[in-house]
């Protein structure tokens, strides 16, 4: 299989809110920045960064904790407020007051709530897979999605689920990938291991675990939240072993202007799984 990842593509580096972030981008013009999961790195996006720099400048981040992004130590360094000043940030030391944002899986979290803190810096998001925060408390209240969620409540424990990722040359990497995927030819083996790599470096794991370890204690859970008036579009892939289809329900009652695409046989890994029906449907909504 051939690599795609392009020679024309830059790694760069920038400081914003006391860390210093690894990025990934190509193209010029706009800004369209992209938020990757767990337990992810920028290389995620790697099926959409060559397809939207015709049009933008894409930055596919590595979220703080990350593959080369900084991992600050202290738990309390893993908080949605510090995301969402990681993200202004971001966005304004390229050069920019607006962008399209599009996240998936814990970038799509932080999507959702920095579209909340400053939808004057967006022209639209774009969410993949990632309920939007209210609905996903809703869903926590159901024994369906608590039994979905539970390793969620495994990660709150010490030390024990960093033991397990680690253990067998990380295992429970591959495990995530390829025993999610509804397609196993998905991922490669480099892809697998480019995954495995990241999640080795020093810090990385903690870091990852350390944004599950502080979210049942945000208030993301807990706030009334209101109408967003950014257009958003979301595209989910139906297989989701994690998060319910039906979390996606009754979604536009909390976004004046809401398209969703649901995806079938594709799993939560939907922009890997899927990626040319995933950039046609970013591709319209863009109307590029």
């Amino acid at each position: 299989m051939t690599s795609v990842i392009q020679p024309s593509w830059t790694h760069e580096y920038i400081t914003t809110n006391g860390v210093k972030l690894h990025y990934v981008t190509q193209g010029e013009g706009p800004l369209l920045l992209m938020l990757h999961g767990f337990p992810e790195f920028w290389y995620s996006w790697r099926h959409q960064i060559p397809e939207f720099a015709q049009y933008f400048k894409v930055v596919a981040l590595d979220l703080r904790g990350y593959n080369d992004s900084d991992k600050p130590k202290n738990k309390s360094a893993y908080v949605m407020d510090e995301f969402v000043k990681d993200i202004q940030g971001v966005i304004k030391g390229l050069g920019y007051e607006k962008c399209v944002l599009v996240g998936h899986d814990w970038g799509g979290a932080i999507a959702w709530n920095f579209a909340y803190a400053h939808p004057d810096m967006l022209e639209k998001l774009i969410i993949l897979n990632l309920p939007h925060p209210a609905k996903f408390a809703q869903g926590l209240l159901t024994l369906q999605q608590l039994v979905r969620s539970a390793y969620i409540f495994f990660f709150q424990l010490p030390w024990l689920p960093e033991l397990l990722i680690k253990s067998s040359d990380y295992a429970a990497i591959e495990r995530a990938f390829k025993g999610m995927a509804v397609d196993k030819t998905t991922f490669t083996q480099p892809d697998i291991d480019a995954y495995k790599n990241a999640a080795a470096k020093t810090g990385a794991i903690t870091a990852a675990l350390n944004y599950y370890r502080n979210a049942l204690q945000q208030r993301i859970f807990k706030r009334n939240w209101g109408i967003l008036a950014v257009p958003t579009l979301m595209i989910w892939g139906e297989n989701d072993t994690a998060l319910g289809k039906e979390l996606t329900y009754g979604t536009q009652a909390y976004v004046k202007d809401f398209q969703i695409k649901y995806i079938p046989n594709c799993s939560h890994w939907v922009q890997q799984e899927q990626p040319k029906l995933v950039n046609q449907y970013i591709r319209d909504f863009l109307r590029l």
